[in-house]
């Protein structure tokens, strides 16, 4: 069964820290690119970091980096954002994403570069971030 559940979320202010997770099913870790997006109300949902599991290849947006880290726990089936630095823009709504699985290293870098929301097949159900003083 695929399952991607999100945890971590909250409220924090300017500067401060949070650190989000993706617990993923067996399934649905395995050989995939996994990432994180964020929407904020009124815009259109954006890459925020993708990781492939099975190899040392992750990518971050550009808005994010310095501020933001993608890790994963193959034991625990679980991809983590560890966000430091928080700014008021980076309130939204935190979405985990999977690929279909299975995939080759060439291919997750492939889904990384596209940063597309059309790339990934599975999604959980968000967790909200807010960031404000």
């Amino acid at each position: 069964q695929v399952q991607l559940v999100e945890s971590g979320g909250g409220s924090v202010q300017p500067g401060g820290s949070l650190v989000l997770s993706c617990a993923a099913s067996d399934i649905t870790y395995r050989r995939n690119c996994m990432g994180w997006f964020r929407e904020a109300p009124g815009k259109e949902r954006e890459g925020v970091a993708a990781i492939y599991t099975c190899g040392d290849i992750s990518h971050l947006a550009d808005s994010v980096k310095g501020r933001f880290t993608i890790s994963q726990d193959n034991a625990k089936n679980t991809v983590y954002l560890q966000m430091n630095n928080l700014r008021p823009e980076d309130t939204a709504m935190y979405y985990c994403a999977a690929g279909a699985g299975d995939m080759t290293a060439p291919q997750a870098l492939s889904v990384m570069m596209r940063n597309s929301r059309n790339a990934y097949v599975y999604w959980g159900q968000g967790t909200q971030v807010t960031v404000s003083s």
